[in-house]
């Protein structure tokens, strides 16, 4: 018998050769065979006699072998061709480029044939490219009905992604042959499948391969939904578990200090940031270390929030640190946070690739570091220098990462583990941890791949705050918005154009690249403007100090891709264009136009759309309508599903799961089964085959 974790050569029909194909789709084991799963079935119901049969519909019909060849073409082609005849009459069947006939069929066999049928110059009725089998002339003789269980593409026939080297067809012929030769062992409680009404894991594989009709096809779905999302919440709430048991300094809660900095503020607190304010300051009163996730949306006013959880810890004699993807950024929080905290005398530095200072003075590196490590350095504000074999802290208390998604979780833990300190009582203590991202999550996603962390949401905006003006802009509308550009730039403002590709495509020709519009600008449009170009392809110290330039207002248009950082702050720029809109995902486009709108002045986003695109484009329109994030993001969860937000995030995840994502209830329902079976059994002992799938995971999605 098979075993999953067997390699995906001892399957039957797979030979070492066969082996390295299914390897490029990532098929490595039996498991990853079993869990290849179709992504559509062809309805092959429809059963005829030959002579019955008519052109467009797809059919299956069953019949003799009387001849097959190999036709050669130019080019190193070939066409496959058979003639197939029944008690009715006979049709033709032909493969392009397909040699797998020939090596299973030859005449005299019988075989049944599914798929669609197609004339050859108005005269010839065949079928092309069909799906088929063999069968014995008993099953032909008494027109057995063959079951789907057997794989026979008599019903629905599964279609799998397919390359250059694997297609459906053999998928399916090895799927076929595998199943009947492995035992599955179901690692999901029974009572949990009986009260949700799911298959088992045999009858389920059994099932989404080769389904009797497409009802029993979308249970197993549903069930392999089931089992991948709850697997996804019982190792969040695992790794929870396992945080909540490390111990870390307590921060107490200094109300009439942290009230006379609020009172002190040019601006007011909004609803949302006292609430989560609130959530942070109670987590950094407890022994146990924080782990929170604070999501807010462009301009919601998270440093504001993060700087009052930083101030609450270094006014008590604790360091702490704040880091950030990038030196831009990085700078950006120094400037900012050392203004804010100016009167308080603490010691604020900044490290990072090319900069050591401490309160606006430059120190040497290695100075630097021996104040970090003699308490002598309150707050330490820098890029991925700070993460460093060399770098100790005294006495960390708190952590905060911004834009969380630009560092990998061993970054992530160096940074926790570096930090652990031992106390005068020999415990040893963690940082307080809070993340920040400004991506708006719909709370579905944020439940699903967060579950592991307490989340903070800031859905209110400042009181004030200009709404960005949008506008989707067909291709005869550019000249108006450029003269427009030039207005604003005649009294003072910046402006960022974003273009989709770095150089030009001869593969997508509609799509504007960043240098080719950098030239053109340049040369035909703004001779008389200070433009800048930014793209991923610069070396870093090109990118910062273009950046610098325009930070600076020594640049009046920043042409970018992509690239253009989130969280970058440029009060001066008062209009944004993204060319090509259509090929950005609301949610993209709603992180292109928070560039602008930082400052007091009126803000624009101009949505350019490609010469064969509908201005009338309701998924652009919505970006008219509302400045929302979350609202914008739920609309693209529905458009464009979940793949929008989660980034590398998602690796590993499988297709069943992504799309579960979407699906509030299911997320709910199997939170609650993990809860409920961790709170009865905290380290899965009784559920040694679910603890295993639970740890296999962990080491697909990296979502500590």
């Amino acid at each position: 018998m098979l075993l999953l974790n067997n390699s995906v050569s001892t399957a039957p029909g797979v030979e070492t050769r066969n082996a390295k194909k299914l390897n490029s789709l990532g098929i490595r084991t039996i498991e990853d065979l079993l869990y290849s799963f179709p992504f559509r079935y062809k309805d092959f119901s429809l059963q005829k006699n030959i002579s019955e049969v008519k052109l467009g519909e797809t059919v299956t019909v069953r019949g003799r072998v009387l001849e097959i060849k190999s036709v050669p073409l130019r080019g190193r082609k070939n066409l496959t061709e058979a003639y197939i005849e029944d008690e009715t009459g006979s049709i033709k069947a032909v493969w392009f480029n397909f040699m797998m006939p020939l090596r299973f069929l030859s005449k005299g066999k019988y075989i049944q044939l599914s798929g669609k049928i197609s004339v050859y110059r108005g005269k010839e009725a065949y079928f092309q490219h069909p799906n088929f089998e063999l069968i014995s002339k008993t099953v032909y003789d008494q027109k057995q009905k063959l079951s789907s269980k057997t794989g026979s593409t008599s019903g629905l026939a599964p279609v799998y992604s397919e390359n250059r080297n694997v297609n459906s067809y053999f998928l399916r012929r090895v799927i076929q042959k595998t199943l009947p030769q492995i035992t599955l062992q179901e690692f999901i409680p029974a009572n949990f499948l009986q009260e949700q009404k799911l298959p088992t894991l045999q009858q389920a594989l059994n099932d989404i391969h080769f389904p009797e009709n497409i009802k029993a096809a979308n249970l197993a779905k549903k069930r392999f939904a089931f089992e991948k999302m709850f697997l996804i919440q019982l190792r969040a709430l695992e790794i929870k578990q396992q945080w909540e048991k490390n111990s870390a300094s307590k921060i107490n809660f200094d109300k009439k200090f942290i009230k006379n900095f609020v009172d002190s503020l040019p601006f007011q607190l909004t609803n949302a940031q006292k609430k989560t304010s609130w959530q942070i300051i109670q987590d950094l009163e407890k022994n146990k270390p924080m782990n929170r996730l604070l999501e807010g949306d462009v301009g919601s006013g998270k440093t504001i929030v993060a700087v009052m959880a930083l101030l609450s810890s270094i006014n008590q004699g604790f360091q702490a640190v704040l880091l950030a993807p990038t030196e831009v950024l990085a700078t950006q929080h120094y400037l900012g946070i050392s203004q804010l905290l100016k009167k308080y005398k603490f010691q604020i530095g900044i490290l990072t690739g090319s900069q050591s200072k401490i309160n606006g003075k430059k120190i040497s590196k290695a100075k630097f570091l021996e104040k970090i490590k003699t308490n002598k350095v309150a707050l330490v504000i820098g890029t991925h220098a700070i993460i460093q074999d060399k770098i100790n802290f005294n006495n960390l208390t708190l952590a905060i990462i911004d834009e969380q998604h630009r560092f990998g979780v061993k970054q992530r833990s160096f940074l926790q583990q570096n930090a652990m300190r031992v106390d005068s009582n020999a415990q040893k203590k963690l940082p307080h941890l809070l993340t920040m991202t400004a991506t708006p999550i719909p709370r579905t996603l944020s439940l699903a791949v967060f579950g592991n962390l307490d989340l903070s949401i800031i859905d209110e905006y400042p009181k004030g705050k200009k709404k960005i003006i949008t506008q989707v802009i067909p291709p005869e509308g550019r000249e108006q918005i450029y003269q427009f550009i030039r207005q604003q730039v005649s009294v003072g403002k910046q402006v960022f154009i974003i273009c989709p590709l770095v150089e030009e495509s001869s593969k997508i020709t509609e799509v504007k690249s960043a240098k080719e519009e950098f030239g053109k600008l340049q040369t035909k449009i703004f001779q008389d403007l200070s433009l800048g170009l930014l793209h991923g392809k610069m070396k870093p110290k090109e990118k910062e100090k273009t950046m610098r330039m325009f930070q600076k207002g020594n640049t009046d248009v920043l042409v970018s891709t992509s690239v253009v950082e989130v969280g970058i702050d440029i009060p001066n720029a008062t209009i944004i264009i993204i060319e090509g809109a259509e090929r950005f995902g609301l949610a993209q486009l709603h992180q292109f136009r928070g560039r602008v709108g930082r400052g007091s002045d009126q803000s624009y986003c101009f949505l350019f759309t490609s010469n064969n695109v509908s201005v009338s484009t309701s998924r652009l329109k919505a970006m008219e309508k509302t400045n929302n994030g979350f609202k914008i993001a739920e609309e693209d969860l529905k458009l464009r599903g979940p793949g929008q937000f989660l980034g590398t995030l998602q690796s590993g995840v499988p297709d069943i799961a992504m799309e579960s994502l979407s699906d509030l209830k299911l997320i709910q329902s199997t939170r609650l089964y993990a809860q409920s079976l961790l709170k009865h059994d905290p380290t899965l002992k009784k559920y040694p085959l679910l603890k295993n799938k639970s740890d296999l995971l962990s080491e697909k999605i990296h979502f500590e």
